[in-house]
């Protein structure tokens, strides 16, 4: 493979990526709406762990489980937000 075949392929992974970015903030969204109806707390610590954990165990490399967790909570940290201006736009 040449360098521009592989950046065309990073191309279209970031491309999957963004779509499944969004498609995973969608879902969080929903489930805001479901804890609002609830009044459960956005934040859930005990879940976030178990995301933390499934990801470094089903972690094949090449980046460290460091990274993978560093790069979910990321993720997961959009999400929340996401989920406490839907939140609090909705009031």
């Amino acid at each position: 493979m040449t360098i521009d075949e592989i950046r065309e392929e990073i191309d279209r992974l970031d491309s999957e990526l963004l779509r499944i970015f969004n498609e995973r903030a969608s879902l969080a969204l929903k489930i805001g709406e479901i804890k609002k109806g609830l009044d459960l707390p956005v934040y859930d610590p005990a879940r976030e762990k178990r995301i933390f954990t499934r990801m470094s165990a089903e972690n094949a490399g090449p980046l460290d489980d460091q990274a993978i967790v560093r790069l979910f909570e990321r993720v997961v940290d959009e999400s929340r937000r996401l989920e406490r201006i839907k939140t609090v736009g909705d009031h």
